[in-house]
């Protein structure tokens, strides 16, 4: 009997999905969420056919040295910054990621964040539960930012930016966008949005999120120059990537009163989460959870198994993974 192709799961991952790749594969899943070093993701990788991979798991030619078995990872995100892209190529390895799925619950969340800050309700929540709210609370206490009527920046305009913008109507907003690419005429009016240059971008929105790609380009798109564009009363949201914000700038800003607050739900060094943020009420920090919804989370786990299985020649799209970033390399595998 031919031994089953091995496959390893790098989190915890649902039973369900799990016992689906296990008709097939030889499944190694680890059972506690950790950090792999390099050389750990070595040696795993070196002996699986497969692998559905974290973002926290990052796979570069060092990584992938020497693997003449490896074929296919999955990558259970949308983003694939930890993945050598070019490196996986020329290694013959298929990556694949999980666009689409996750678009609507990011959009929701991004507003979630955004109504969050604008009206304080993070530090207003803290304050309470300390036992300060009191009989001498005043009036113009715990002021935030109205978000109906306001100007809503989106920096890069992708199928999330755009779920964002579609929510803005029924808070009568007005949609200014940032992208390389101006959007089709018939999804600007759907999204009721306009294109303008980034720094007309900056100046106008009183709410902006980030939802751009992170890469080398976009490394501190946001930095200090362009804090010192926004209006002091503006707010921030970050559910694109750790990186684009540069933290240590925009603290500074928050600190000092030239931005009226932020959330970020990504950083640069995540888990760690830089100090002089974690000290300031008026920025609300959580654990990169934009996608975490039930009906969600299960949509990309199934679509990073239907990748494994389909590269790996098993079930209804045998050869034909949904979402390739590199679908070449299927052309060098040998026929069977």
């Amino acid at each position: 009997m031919t031994a089953k192709p091995k496959v390893w799961v790098s989190r915890p991952l649902f039973p369900d999905v799990l016992a689906r790749l296990s008709e097939h594969f030889d499944v190694q899943a680890e059972a506690i969420e950790r950090r792999h070093m390099p050389e750990q993701l070595r040696e795993r990788l070196l002996a699986v056919d497969g692998a559905v991979l974290g973002l926290a798991d990052r796979v570069d030619a060092a990584v992938l040295e020497g693997n003449q078995r490896l074929r296919v990872i999955a990558n259970l995100a949308v983003g694939y910054n930890n993945l050598d892209v070019p490196a996986l190529t020329r290694a013959g390895v298929l990556a694949c990621n999980t666009p689409d799925v996750l678009n609507e619950t990011v959009a929701d969340y991004a507003w979630a964040l955004m109504l969050a800050a604008a009206r304080r309700v993070s530090a207003a929540e803290r304050w309470l539960r300390a036992g300060q709210w009191g009989s001498h609370m005043r009036f113009d206490d715990w002021l935030g930012v109205d978000v109906h009527g306001k100007t809503l920046g989106i920096l890069g305009m992708g199928r999330i930016g755009q779920a964002i913008a579609r929510r803005a109507a029924g808070f009568d907003m007005r949609v200014l966008y940032h992208n390389r690419s101006r959007l089709p005429e018939p999804i600007e009016r759907e999204c009721r949005a306009t294109l303008v240059g980034k720094e007309s971008l900056l100046k106008q929105a009183d709410h902006l999120i980030l939802v751009l790609p992170y890469n080398k380009a976009n490394h501190h798109a946001i930095g200090a120059p362009e804090l010192a564009l926004m209006k002091r009363t503006a707010v921030l949201v970050n559910v694109a990537r750790g990186g684009i914000v540069d933290e240590v700038a925009l603290a500074a800003a928050l600190r000092e009163g030239r931005l009226a607050a932020a959330a970020l739900d990504v950083f640069e060094g995540e888990p760690a989460v830089h100090p002089d943020l974690l000290s300031l009420d008026n920025a609300l920090l959580s654990p990169h959870i934009a996608s975490a919804s039930e009906d969600t989370r299960r949509a990309m786990a199934s679509l990073a198994a239907d990748n494994v299985l389909a590269a790996l020649g098993h079930g209804p799209h045998a050869g034909h993974p949904a979402t390739p970033l590199n679908p070449e390399v299927m052309a060098r595998w040998p026929r069977h």
